[in-house]
């Protein structure tokens, strides 16, 4: 039936122009100036300009890796095509269809085909082109929406069977509700793209030139090791990259099934409603839809109350379309916006025109995060500072072969000119170009943005285990800068099984018949007019369902506030099919969280119509100009009795208990509109007669308390934004820690309508202060929330109902309830808090504020590796001419820091010390100042020590007596050997850079601790088995404990260094304050600036 369309109902967000965003957000392009940093995005809906400048900005050495897990700009614009020719095919067959049928006149007798599935009156063809073209004159030969479910041996009121066997026939007969995927990437993709590193190429390239060259010149026993060595050393690090990166596919590849398997409400095995998988949907299916769904399949209005559609979806048009029988087609994929009913399934999978759209575009939902593309900006800083030291190097090495300066570790010179044959010259040209593009692969640190893919994976999965499914990765991220959170009451901190505690019928308390007492009466002692309202407005205005199995078993389903409504009833014996059968609804008004009201036109068989009205109760009690009495008669409401039941609304409030009043009215048949005008009737709400009020027991969530008092000292300050009236809101939030004052007034605690009254900047003076805001409306959520971020906060909001759409997808973290959330608060949220439990949300903001210390751990690892091999290197080539890291060694090197490093780092689970720190600040520098005490310190350690050993190696470990050929080799040994050791230790300095006990909580990382371990026996093995391979030399126990010893002293470095204090001022500002140019030009950001570092 049609209804009265709610005035709060879901509106489709899509073309709305974001206040923060302006029109630079809309028209994708970037207002900000060609001076801005261009590795710094917002978190949410980033313009397409400024995707595509921090590409342009950014040094890549293998573009198909690192922007693997960007968003495909190209891939977009395609999948929008493939869209718009898909709803334009759709359209012209069925104009066309219209166009035929206008000219043909009709034929009253329709041929079924000859061949139809068993069991079944009808084809599957038939019911794809009926429901495809939306053809109702078919669906009338076919004998309309119950002669269609008879020829599926169906029942429009108890659904199918619903059995293997019957489930079975069915998905054979008409198809699965499931569309080919496309497979994911295979393992040899992923080695291919690791293959295209540019400096991995150039290295294989000089490892076949040193090959033959080696062969030439020393023959196949002897010269196949140089150019053998750096080939394997390359090939190990392509194979380890393309490990980790296919596991990470994989695990992306699980979470997006996780996201596309949505939970829909069916009717089966005699009418009882069961949640099933969208992907067990099957034709014949009776499926019950509610506000907020998405409609599962194609298929047939049965009944609709107020049904409206969002087909933006599928047709691109933002129009709501009203479904009723004039219009019964629904097609999958689309919202429902308004109103409530149920649909006959028929078709599915790729007989939809959303199977279609599905199966032909791709689901990578890539996108890049603000950490990521910062992180693009430091590797892209350190990346030209690499080149330039290895240009450097290149150009030294060169000048010092050539000008005869380069001598063999035996003493003997290089190169001479006019003696050294030219292969021995290309050999040795081979060697320093192969020197300097190592250094090259060393100091660009491709794996640096790739560590937020992994660390955010890795989080992504675990945070599954906390009941918490990531939508959008930049939520990770954004999640751990959380200044305050939005939170629902009811579900969130409270448990949401609610159940009816005290009820006032007819002026006076009821007993139930669990919990009778002398003294109150029961249903039994009310009049039968009474009795008969009561039920009757249980039964016909709720948007549940009661079923009574045949061993008298009863079960109750709908929303947690209907389930608790429907149980009262049934506890007062009531015979749920038998009082919907008494009367008949003509018109429904769908609660919706702006009117806080539900209204039903039901007409009984003595052609008596009456209007219920049930919602929160004060709101319904304004409405009421009468009472009913106990013995059924109707009483003025006085000023004293209102005072009355308002008294006894708040003393229930004042026990945290939700109210809810029922109220009736009489209409006379002939005020009724016809059918047609019935479509935008507005149901009368005035002079209505009060029925009674019953209160709602909703206890708090076990553990909410300490989640709300953890957030508090984390600096994350817990508003509770809540429908309820002001005393429950009150109580609960007492409960919860939220208040600790409990004469807390305005602004602290606060109405919705006080707050609407405000002015922009009266709202942004008051939200800071805000801690409740009760009788709110989803739009003075979004009023808070835009408040809250003009005050600089960074903001997450949790949101259950499809209104409350646009605040989760205005805050910063958009956080919807998996169990009573709607698909679309789902489809606009960021994270979806899978068992609405408050404290899930909690360990988001652990595993947020995780995410960016570990990047920040394995920077502080990275950036060390990187400062100590190229200043090494630099001063040992400019020097002597020669590196004491080959090229091999340094592959290896690269291998411990990028691949195994982040593995190790990365993956740290949170602690609870991350929530004794402030949030994180959105524009906070990535390196802070702790970063570059502990990281400069170890690298000045690493560089003095190991230079040291380079020029002064001989005399100190003793080895002055041997040749110096074998001495140079066994010294070079020794510094590869200690350098490698020290990034071992050094790894564990990592883990906590502020913390004294850098071992807290190591044992219970156990992958921590297998890298480590890989690391230390592969390096065994390639000091003391693969000498020929690296340049190096079997070492005696004496120079392994030296090598151990020097590495050890980072560990009692690193602890000492942590009492240095540290300006809390960051570098950068420091630097800008004391570069006379930088101040003239009041600190504007440059294109690779430190501030990206």
């Amino acid at each position: 039936m049609a209804g009265e369309a709610s005035p709060g109902r879901y509106v489709r967000r899509r073309d709305e122009i974001d206040d923060d965003g302006g029109c630079d957000d809309v028209l994708a392009v970037d207002v900000r100036g060609p001076d801005a940093d261009p590795f710094d995005i917002p978190a949410k809906r980033a313009p397409v300009e400024r995707l595509r400048r921090w590409r342009q900005a950014a040094l890549v050495l293998n573009a198909s890796r690192r922007f693997r897990y960007t968003l495909d700009l190209k891939k977009e614009e395609e999948k929008e095509q493939i869209r718009r020719k898909i709803r334009a095919h759709a359209q012209v067959i069925r104009a066309a269809l219209l166009f035929k049928e206008a000219g043909e006149k009709h034929n009253g007798d329709r041929e079924l085909p000859e061949i139809l599935p068993r069991g079944f009156g009808i084809g599957e063809e038939q019911l794809t082109t009926m429901t495809r073209d939306h053809n109702c004159s078919t669906l009338q030969e076919y004998g309309g929406v119950e002669g269609l479910a008879k020829l599926l041996k169906s029942n429009l009121e108890k659904g199918i069977h619903g059995d293997e066997a019957d489930l079975s026939c069915r998905a054979n007969a008409f198809g699965a509700n499931r569309y080919p995927r496309k497979k994911g990437r295979s393992f040899w993709v992923f080695l291919w793209e690791a293959c295209q590193d540019l400096t991995l190429v150039i290295l294989i390239i000089a490892a076949v030139i040193s090959l033959v060259l080696g062969i030439a010149t020393e023959g196949v026993k002897e010269g196949w090791y140089d150019g053998t060595s750096i080939a394997f050393a390359v090939f190990l690090v392509i194979v380890v990259t393309a490990v980790s990166d296919y596991k990470q596919s994989l695990q992306f590849q699980h979470l997006n099934e996780e996201k596309q398997n949505i939970q829909v409400e069916v009717i089966r095995g005699g009418g009882r409603r069961i949640p099933v998988s969208i992907f067990d949907i099957v034709v014949g299916d009776v499926v019950a839809l509610k506000i907020g769904d998405q409609v599962p399949a194609d298929g047939v209005l049965i009944t609709g109350h107020s049904l409206a559609i969002d087909e933006s979806s599928m047709t691109g048009e933002s129009k709501i379309v009203t479904k009723d029988q004039k219009t019964p087609f629904l097609m999958g994929g689309c919202k429902v916006a308004d109103g409530y009913g149920t649909m006959l399934v028929t078709a599915v999978g790729l007989n939809t025109e959303w199977g279609l759209l599905m199966a032909s575009i791709s689901e990578d939902n890539n996108e890049e995060t603000p950490l990521q593309v910062r992180l693009n900006g430091v590797a892209t800083f350190i990346g030209i500072v690499g080149l330039a030291v290895a240009a450097m190097v290149l150009v030294v090495l060169f000048a010092r072969y050539f000008t005869g300066h380069t001598t063999n570790a035996d003493g003997t010179v290089q190169f001479v000119k006019g003696r050294t044959n030219v292969k021995s010259a290309i050999f040795g040209s081979i060697k320093i170009l192969t020197v300097a593009v190592t250094i090259v692969v060393v100091a660009v640190p491709e794996g640096l943005p790739l560590a937020v893919t992994l660390t955010l994976a890795y989080s992504m999965r675990k945070m599954m285990a906390d009941k918490a499914l990531v939508r959008r990765l930049s939520a990770c991220e954004t999640m751990g800068s959380a200044t305050t959170i939005c939170s629902d009451k009811t579900g969130t901190l409270t448990l949401n099984q609610m159940t009816v505690v005290q009820s006032i019928v007819g002026g006076t308390k009821l007993q139930t018949p669990a919990n009778v007492d002398n003294s109150s009466p029961t249903l039994e002692n009310l009049s039968p007019t009474v009795t008969s309202l009561v039920l009757e407005g249980i039964a016909q205005n709720t948007s549940g369902s009661v079923f009574e199995a045949e061993d008298g078993s009863v079960e109750v389903t709908g929303s947690p506030t209907e389930k608790a409504i429907l149980s009262w009833g049934v506890e007062l014996h009531m015979k749920f099919a038998e009082e919907r059968s008494k009367s008949a609804i003509i018109h429904v008004s769908p609660f919706n969280s702006e009117k806080k009201r539900a209204g039903v036109a039901v007409i009984a068989r003595v052609s008596d119509v009456h209007i219920h009205w049930k919602g929160a109760a004060e709101v319904v009690l304004a409405l009421c100009t009468s009472w009913l009495d106990v013995d059924g008669s109707t009483h003025e409401m006085t000023p004293d009795k209102a005072n009355q039941f308002k008294k006894y609304i708040e003393d229930m409030a004042e026990q945290s208990l939700r109210c809810v009043a029922f109220a009736y009215r009489n209409l006379d048949l002939k005020d009724v509109p016809s059918e047609e005008q019935r479509i935008n009737w507005q149901l009368p709400d005035n002079n209505l007669t009060l029925i009674g009020i019953v209160g709602m027991m909703d206890p708090c969530r076990p553990g909410v308390r300490d989640a709300v008092e953890l957030c508090i000292s984390a600096g994350v300050q817990v508003r509770m934004v809540t429908g309820d009236n002001l005393k429950t809101a009150r109580a609960i939030a007492l409960e919860c820690g939220i208040l600790t004052d409990p004469k807390a007034s305005a602004p602290v605690i606060i109405e919705g309508r006080v707050f609407r009254a405000f002015t922009d900047a009266e709202r942004e003076a008051y939200a800071e202060k805000i801690f409740v805001m009760a009788r709110s409306s989803p739009n003075d959520k979004l009023l808070l929330v835009k408040a809250l971020k003009k005050k600089d906060h960074v903001v997450a909001v949790t949101g259950d109902g499809t209104n409350d759409a646009p605040a989760l997808h205005e805050a910063d973290i958009g956080l919807s309830m998996g169990i009573q959330g709607t698909e679309v608060a789902k489809e606009s949220s960021d994270i979806i808090i899978l068992d609405d439990n408050f404290s899930s949300v909690v360990k988001v903001v652990r595993w947020g504020r995780s995410v960016y210390a570990n990047i920040q751990k394995f920077i502080q690892f990275q950036l060390t590796v990187n400062v100590a091999a190229l200043v090494i290197n630099v001063v040992a080539a400019i020097s002597s001419g020669n590196v004491p890291l080959n090229a091999v060694q340094l592959l290896w090197v690269n291998l411990i820091m990028d691949t195994l490093g982040a593995l190790a780092l990365a993956t740290e689970p949170p602690t609870d010390q991350l929530m004794k720190r402030p949030p994180v600040g959105r524009r906070e520098p990535l390196v802070t100042n702790i970063m570059w005490r502990n990281l400069l310190i170890q690298a000045v350690f690493q560089v003095a020590v190991l230079l040291t050993l380079n020029f002064r190696g001989r005399n100190l470990l003793h080895l002055a007596q041997d040749t110096l050929d074998h001495s140079s080799k066994v010294k070079n040994t020794v510094i590869f050997n200690t350098f490698v050791l020290c990034q071992v230790f050094n790894e564990f300095n990592s883990r906590k850079p502020e913390e004294l006990n850098i071992f807290d909580g190591v044992s219970r990382n156990h992958l921590f601790l297998a890298v480590v371990s890989v690391t230390i026996v592969l390096q065994v093995i390639i000091i003391e088995f693969l000498g020929k391979f690296t340049s190096t030399v079997r070492l005696n126990w004496e120079l392994w404990l030296v090598s151990v010893a020097i590495a050890f002293v980072s560990w009692p470095l690193a602890f000492a260094g942590k009492f240095i204090p540290v300006p809390k001022t960051p570098l950068k500002d420091i630097i800008v304050r004391c570069w006379p140019k930088r101040r003239k030009q009041g600190g504007e950001q440059q294109h690779h600036s430190p501030e990206a570092v």
